[in-house]
């Protein structure tokens, strides 16, 4: 008879743990011997939990601004964000500036007397200053506390689509196939490291967190990755099938590179750069025109052409999709983070500005790691 109860004790205990119950009584018998629960303390308790609510992204713009003259060329970069959070806009022969603090419009330059346009802009790291990239093939760096140029640098045959800074060292992609590098603070006489080997326009330059190596895409569907020392490629990517305008570094993962291709191609792809291995790729069903990692947790950002028009957030390494943003009625050619990480602008052929919250300020607490990653180092 006692054998019999005792049984029926312990069964009643471990359909009570099975189904999880929150109760302390029941708590404490968890790691009873006794319990025929197939499942284990930990398990249990992961069950008890509650579900991590789901971050909600805005479907609308929070702000949406005109911007007549904006240009539908997917080869320009017509818009930049900087750390002291002023917006950057080349419209037709102009550059415009717009506090996101204040909403003040400046207009910066007017290229209209020399029949020229903006084909490019570009904000220095510290904020200070803005480079203009224009159709003759100059480019102009402005002081924008005095609204001064400060320098003017020649040596392009065609526009300039391209910019990049790292410090005092500028960057420039041309319709001409060359890159070109120059220290604005050196004499203009000095002669520019001339950085060979795209076969068409450059449209895309980004320098790695770390500043030591710029990735660059262009309109022969290369990618290359370029040092410090060299003046040829020390890498490159062939696997894109359209042009490669959109390129972003990883701040989370040391060498880990995004390029995203054109109409032909559609295509997001991950580079391991400190092996030279192709890692993820996903085809996002439309021509890809940029891309932005977040800089607090491992999502990144897309914006699109032919034929949605759409933005898109994505989750990495997982490659889901967090959201779907759609507005635009032209390719969403130009993209720009907040200086907080939190916000984006995007611009559009259709001649409008729109201002959308898709990162969370704060970074996650709790990552997802796997012993499989190639990445798991947070910078």
């Amino acid at each position: 008879m006692l054998s019999l109860s005792l049984l029926r004790f312990r069964s009643i205990v471990g359909f009570i743990l099975f189904y999880g119950s929150q109760s302390e009584n029941f708590t404490k018998l968890q790691s009873s011997p006794y319990s025929l629960s197939p499942l284990t303390p930990c398990s249990q308790k992961l069950l008890r939990s509650p579900h991590k609510a789901t971050r909600k992204i805005s479907r609308i713009p929070f702000k949406v601004l005109d911007a007549p003259e904006l240009q539908d060329d997917f080869y320009l970069n017509l818009v930049d964000w900087s750390v002291q959070n002023v917006l950057s806009v080349g419209l037709g022969s102009c550059v415009y500036l717009w506090s996101a603090c204040t909403s003040q419009v400046t207009r910066l330059c007017d290229l209209s007397g020399d029949s020229n346009a903006v084909t490019s802009v570009a904000w220095s790291e510290r904020g200070h200053l803005v480079a203009v990239g224009t159709h003759h093939g100059y480019v102009t760096v402005w002081d924008v506390a005095v609204n001064k140029q400060v320098n003017k640098l020649q040596g392009h045959t065609a526009r300039v689509g391209a910019l990049a800074w790292n410090g005092d060292v500028l960057s420039s992609g041309s319709r001409d196939r060359l890159i070109l590098q120059r220290d604005i603070r050196t004499n203009p006489t000095v002669p520019e490291r001339r950085l060979v080997g795209h076969r068409q326009e450059v449209c895309g330059l980004k320098w790695s967190p770390d500043n030591q190596y710029l990735a660059s895409g262009g309109n022969d569907n290369r990618l290359h990755v370029w040092n410090m020392q060299s003046l040829s490629p020390v890498q490159t990517y062939t696997d894109h099938l359209a042009a490669v305008k959109a390129i972003a570094w990883s701040p989370h993962h040391h060498g880990l590179l995004a390029s995203g291709g054109g109409t032909a191609d559609r295509c997001i792809r991950f580079w391991n750069t400190l092996t030279g291995q192709p890692m993820q790729c996903v085809d996002t069903g439309s021509q890809v025109c940029n891309l932005a990692w977040s800089k607090h947790s491992s999502e990144l950002v897309s914006t699109h052409g032919y034929s949605q028009n759409q933005i898109l957030v994505w989750k990495y390494p997982s490659l889901t999709q967090v959201a779907k943003l759609t507005g635009h009625s032209f390719r969403v050619l130009y993209l720009a983070l907040s200086p907080d990480g939190e916000a984006i602008v995007t611009g559009a052929g259709d001649e409008t500005l729109r201002f959308w919250n898709v990162f969370s300020k704060a970074r996650s607490q709790k990552e997802t790691r796997s012993v499989l990653s190639l990445y798991t180092g947070i910078r």
